[in-house]
């Protein structure tokens, strides 16, 4: 595997973005984490401050950036829904203005770049599984457009800039992923659970609980990442990045209860706007091009999601 030197991960200071720094430090590259610390916190990389190969800089992508570079992971952008609709304006803004800085860094260095897309691209899908050829059932004027939308634009700078300026480029869509480091406040279903489960409060399930959603850890997550990174210049993608795995929220605050050991009992809340019924990744094309497919089961990861989740309430 050809291991660039010198890689640049924007919202790396962020959950997923901060497992990403750590492992490219550990195969050896030189790693520029960006971050304007919005929803990423410097205590995510606080432990690789004294690494050699790694630097922290704040900065917002929606500017440009100059430096030079082999890869870059683009991972920055809200992507919770209270984060994400917070100001949704710059969310936007960070999707696209982010993706053409950060595709004209690529231009100019010649470096390899990687989008982190999502599934929510999908919206609230008419097919299921979603395979990668589904062009979606997306609201571009609801409340979560502001990410649906961008995400889907910088999906198509990407192939632009690609088609046009030959960049060379990855894009993948990330399913719903979990674990340590997650923000205990941003509102996505493993962390709310955890959260009520852990202050001994009821569990808000939206609905009747019956919509379903896959759960990927975040260490699978990683591994696909940098798998898809590696791949030829012939590939593409866009890749689906998920747990093909299928539970119900219900099953799952159940799980968390029991897991937790929590009295918690579950409270029903009527169902946000455009929240997707279904969600599960078909992951043929990650099996048949990168050979990846997840390897943690829910149990297990939620364990060590649990985990650090305690401690963060015990310390509050």
């Amino acid at each position: 595997m050809h291991l660039a030197n010198r890689v640049l991960v924007t919202g790396g200071a962020g959950f997923i973005g901060s497992y990403l720094c750590e492992r490219l430090l550990d195969e050896g590259a030189e790693v520029l984490c960006v971050d304007n610390f919005f929803t990423g916190t410097r205590s995510n990389v606080a432990h690789l401050l004294g690494n050699p190969r790694f630097e922290l800089m704040r900065h917002d992508v929606t500017f440009p950036l100059f430096v030079e570079i082999d890869q870059i992971y683009n991972m920055a952008c809200p992507a919770s829904p209270i984060h994400y609709q917070f100001d949704p304006v710059q969310t936007t803004k960070t999707s696209v203005h982010g993706a053409i800085n950060m595709l004209g860094l690529a231009k100019r260095t010649r470096a390899r770049i990687l989008q982190a897309s999502t599934s929510e691209i999908y919206g609230d899908p008419e097919i299921h599984p979603q395979e990668e050829s589904y062009w979606g059932n997306v609201n571009p004027i609801g409340p979560r457009s502001c990410y649906d939308e961008g995400k889907r634009c910088a999906e198509t700078l990407c192939f632009d800039y690609h088609r046009q300026h030959g960049v060379e480029i990855k894009v993948a869509r990330i399913f719903n992923t979990y674990g340590p480091r997650m923000h205990p406040n941003d509102g996505r279903v493993v962390s709310n659970f955890l959260m009520q489960a852990l202050r001994g409060e009821d569990i808000t399930i939206y609905g009747d609980g019956s919509q379903t959603r896959s759960f990927c850890y975040v260490d699978d997550l990683v591994d696909g990442l940098i798998g898809l990174m590696n791949t030829g210049p012939e590939v593409t993608g866009p890749i689906n990045l998920g747990n093909p795995g299928e539970f119900t929220i219900k099953q799952l605050a159940e799980l968390v209860i029991e897991m937790t050991g929590a009295k918690s009992q579950l409270v029903q809340k009527p169902l946000p706007q455009d929240d997707p019924r279904k969600r599960k990744p078909d992951i043929t094309r990650a099996r048949d091009t990168l050979g990846w497919e997840p390897e943690v089961k829910l149990r297990d990861g939620l364990e060590k999601t649990i985990a650090y989740f305690r401690q963060l309430h015990q310390a509050a």
